[in-house]
C-alpha cells in the first residue's frame, strides 16, 4: 500500500499477478498457460458467475455435483440454464460413477461443473477418473468443464490432479481457483480463473461492468504468497490431517453414525439416516441441545438429504468437544 497499489487497476488482474498466476500453473497442475488466458477477481466467485452467465441460458443444460458446492446450483438457475445433477453416493466415497455420465449429456449441455477436493464431501478424484471424464468430454465439440480446483493444495491421500492438465483438455476447461483456502485469505478477496482464449474477452467484460477491478494490494500480496515460501501451507494440511482424522473418527464413533474419510477439502460428511431425524432437525437439535453447529446436508443439494456437514477448520480441542457432545446427545435420542 506504501508502493501506492491503492488504485484502479487493469479489470482482469495486475499483469505481474497474472504472470505469476501462469508460472504457478505450470509449476503445480502442469498446466502450460499465457498469462493473457488468467483473469483475477475478487474471490473466486465471480468467475463462477460469470463463466455462468457466459454459457448459461434458457434450454442449455449445466451438469453439476450434487451434494456439491450449494452456488452451483442457486447460479445455474440464476444464468436460465437448466441444472443436471450429477450424484455422489457414500457407497463409493462420494465419487460419481462415471459410467452414468454419459447419459446425463445432452445436445443442450453446454458445461460440467467438477469440484475437486469436494465441498462438502471431501472427495478427490483421481487422475483415472478425470481421464475418464476427459474421454467423454472430448467427443462433444461445444462441451466445457469449469474446474472448481480451489481446494487443491488440502490433500491427504493423493497429489492434486487437474483436468486442464489432460491431452486436448486445456483448451476446453476452466479452471477456477483462488486465494481464501490455500493461504487463509478470505479477507482479501481474491481469486482467478485460467480460461480458453475465446472466453476471456466475455468474462472481462462481465467484470468490467460489475466489480470493475480486484483489489491491488490484494493482489501484491498474493504474488508473495504464490511464489514466497510454503512452508505455512505445508503446516497447515499436517494440522487439517490430524484433525480429520479426529473427527471422522470421533464421528464413526457415535452410534449409527458413519462417517467416511475425506481425501482431501476440511469438512466430514457424515450420514445421520439411522437417526430417525432428517437432516434439518439434526442440524437445528444438534445446535440448540447439543451446542454444535454445523450444516444439513441438504442445502447442499437434494442428494444430500440423509447427511450433515461438519467443519473441521477448528482447533482439536473444539473438535473434541463437539464429538462429546454430539456423542451424548445421539445416545439420548
Amino acid at each position: 500500500m506504501r508502493d501506492g497499489y491503492t488504485h484502479y487497476g487493469p479489470t482482469p488482474g495486475l499483469p505481474e499477478l497474472r504472470e505469476a498466476i501462469a508460472r504457478n500453473s505450470q509449476l503445480v497442475r502442469g498446466v502450460k498457460t499465457e498469462p493473457e488466458n488468467v483473469v483475477v477477481t475478487p474471490g473466486a466467485k465471480p468467475i463462477m458467475f460469470y463463466v455462468l452467465l457466459a454459457l448459461g441460458e434458457p434450454g442449455v443444460e449445466v451438469i453439476y455435483p450434487n451434494p456439491g458446492f450449494p452456488i452451483y446450483e442457486s447460479m445455474i438457475k440464476f444464468s436460465g440454464a437448466v441444472p443436471v445433477p450429477m450424484q455422489l453416493q457414500e457407497e463409493t466415497g462420494y465419487h460419481p460413477d462415471l459410467d452414468l455420465l454419459p447419459s446425463l449429456i445432452t445436445s443442450n449441455t453446454r458445461l460440467i461443473i467438477l469440484n475437486s477436493p469436494e465441498n462438502p464431501c471431501g472427495s478427490n478424484l483421481s487422475h483415472a477418473e478425470l481421464e475418464k471424464i476427459a474421454n467423454i468430454v472430448r467427443q462433444h465439440q461445444n462441451l466445457y468443464i469449469m474446474s472448481d480446483e480451489i481446494y487443491k493444495d488440502i490433500l491427504y491421500t493423493d497429489s492434486h490432479n487437474s483436468i486442464a492438465a489432460m491431452q486436448g483438455m486445456s483448451e476446453k476447461t476452466i479452471i477456477l481457483d483462488g486465494f481464501s483456502k490455500s493461504y487463509a485469505m478470505t479477507g482479501w478477496r481474491l481469486g482467478y480463473g485460467i480460461m480458453p482464449s475465446e472466453l476471456v474477452p466475455h468474462i472481462t467484460r462481465l467484470a468490467v461492468n460489475s466489480v470493475s477491478c480486484a483489489a491491488s494490494f490484494s493482489q501484491i500480496a498474493a504474488i508473495a504468497a504464490l511464489e514466497g515460501p510454503q512452508d505455512d501451507v505445508e503446516a497447515m494440511v499436517t494440522e487439517f490431517a490430524i484433525r480429520r482424522t479426529l473427527i471422522s473418527e470421533g464421528l464413526r464413533s457415535i452410534p449409527n453414525i458413519n462417517c467416511p474419510e475425506p481425501e482431501g477439502a476440511f469438512y466430514a460428511f457424515p450420514s445421520i439416516k439411522n437417526l430417525g431425524l432428517s437432516s434439518s432437525e439434526f442440524e437445528d437439535r444438534s445446535l440448540r441441545e447439543a451446542g454444535v453447529a454445523l450444516l444439513a446436508g441438504n442445502a447442499f443439494g437434494e442428494f444430500g438429504e440423509g447427511y450433515v456437514r461438519l467443519s473441521y477448520a477448528n482447533s482439536q480441542d473444539n473438535i473434541q468437544r463437539a464429538i462429546e457432545r454430539l456423542d451424548k446427545f445421539v445416545r439420548s435420542l
